[in-house]
């Protein structure tokens, strides 16, 4: 017979605890374990020939050619892969008002208007409030089935049937709940139950289901990660307050390419797809670099999945009044900006020790990769002797600690994204420079390209003039 019982679970790891504690065993957070009552039986055996026999298939057999559901939306659609695949599930991520339910009503709504059975279920508003925001989105006449409900068995009994929907919106996963768990909507135990029914009924109608989830304070979706490998393709969508500008990044994708991008822009509107993020991004100092007016700033040339994209780096060296300089970052590792600053001084002898320093990187977009190191080191440099770089120069490398500067990969495509924009001038590693071949032709004709092997050549470029601050070394300094 089922007896009933308590467990405490981590709502951080999902891990069980005997009793209630303060903290976490498992992942040592505070305050994450919550009473949950559940029902038990005993533990039996499986009993042979109760199962149902598998059918297995071979490996070479042809895969089911079913095209994906482009929504129209063409940064949606590069970040997913190319389109919806129809039996996935897909998780989208991020802070509260940045616009993840507007995001996906437009894309509900681009499908439905193209032929698509597009269902939105809401679990955090009514109806009434679903068809405002679609007014104002513009989308009042498009026919997406609307329902407000939390309850996961009702959800399924109405979405499973013959004549279903092939799009259906969740709303979010965070307040949807399995009626024979005991527990509150939001709990492990509920977004577990609840993600995985959606995920049978997506398997078993073919349709694809985009569930909302929401973010704790550290930015992860809440909730187990458990949640993050049931689905098909997780999308977190990043952004600053301050910025109209949005990006929705691919960290897991079965059916395409991690890392991908969109970038959009919020608007009166609604989110508007931004075609050229490059031009946007350096659209704001567009002036200034082409006057050379301001230190401290550099051009980076980045990859972002499979797209390149130039945006500015910032950074500001000031005296510090304080025993502890302060380093402040923003968009970028400050592990790796500290890594430049040592190796800036143990390699370069400049002193930097007692200074505080200031990263930024402008319009709110975060960079990760490594190739950033020598843009970097460039607006530091900058800002130090108060010289800017030359006009239209773009920058990218990757430093090691011995100082050297290390080839980083698409350095074709970095080159001819900052052709295409007008830049005249690149500093890049040497190894695999493209001096000659198809890269000193074609789309980056008109580019001059100029290898760096070693850190202390850039800062010899800055040394090379008479510098608007005092020299860059002590005195004593070696190199």
């Amino acid at each position: 017979m089922a007896k009933s019982s308590v467990r405490y679970v981590c709502q951080s790891c999902g891990a069980d605890h005997g009793k209630w504690t303060g903290r976490c065993d498992a992942c040592g957070a505070w305050n994450s374990i919550v009473e949950e009552a559940t029902t038990e039986s005993a533990p039996k055996g499986l009993s042979p020939g109760k199962g149902r026999r598998l059918e297995f298939f071979e490996l070479a057999g042809a895969p089911l050619d079913s095209p994906r559901r482009a929504s129209g939306i063409a940064e949606f659609d590069r970040v997913s892969g190319g389109g919806l695949v129809p039996g996935s599930t897909l998780l989208v991520g991020g802070d509260p008002g940045i616009g993840k339910s507007t995001l996906l009503l437009q894309v509900a709504a681009r499908l439905a208007q193209s032929g698509c059975r597009a269902a939105y279920v809401s679990g955090e508003e009514a109806v009434d409030q679903v068809r405002l925001r679609a007014a104002r989105l513009g989308l009042a006449r498009a026919p997406v089935e609307l329902a407000a409900a939390t309850s996961i068995r009702d959800i399924v009994t109405s979405l499973d049937r013959p004549d279903g929907p092939e799009l259906v919106v969740i709303d979010s996963i965070q307040t949807m709940f399995v009626d024979n768990l005991e527990s509150a909507p939001g709990t492990v135990a509920q977004v577990r139950a609840s993600a995985q029914e959606l995920i049978r009924l997506a398997r078993r109608r073919g349709a694809c289901v985009l569930l909302v989830g929401h973010v704790t304070k550290e930015g992860l979706i809440a909730g187990p990660r458990v949640l993050e490998h049931m689905v098909d393709t997780v999308l977190y969508f990043e952004g600053e307050r301050g910025h109209q500008f949005r990006i929705l990044r691919a960290v897991k994708n079965r059916y395409g390419p991690t890392d991908e991008i969109g970038v959009f822009e919020m608007t009166d509107g609604g989110l508007m797809e931004v075609a050229n993020p490059s031009a946007l991004f350096l659209g704001e100092h567009a002036e200034d670099r082409e006057t050379g007016a301001v230190s401290g700033a550099c051009v980076f040339a980045g990859i972002e999945g499979t797209r390149p994209m130039l945006v500015e780096i910032q950074a500001l060296i000031a005296p510090s009044a304080f025993a502890a300089p302060r380093r402040a970052v923003v968009g970028w590792d400050g592990g790796r900006l500290a890594m430049i600053l040592a190796v800036l001084e143990a390699r370069c002898g400049l002193a930097l020790a007692g200074r505080d320093v200031y990263l930024n990187v402008a319009g709110g977009l975060r960079i990760s990769e490594p190739a950033a190191d020598l843009a970097v080191a460039a607006a530091l440099l900058s800002s130090l002797t108060d010289r800017p770089l030359p006009p239209g120069t773009v920058v990218f490398g990757e430093i090691g600690l011995s100082g050297e500067v290390r080839a980083v990969s698409r350095t074709d495509a970095r080159l001819k994204e900052a052709a295409k924009l007008g830049f005249s001038r690149a500093l890049v590693p040497r190894r695999r420079a493209p001096g000659r071949g198809k890269a000193a032709a074609g789309e980056t004709a008109g580019l001059e390209v100029e290898p760096i092997a070693r850190l202390d050549e850039l800062v010899a470029r800055f040394e090379s003039a008479e510098p608007a601050r005092p020299a860059l070394r002590d005195a004593g300094a070696r190199r």
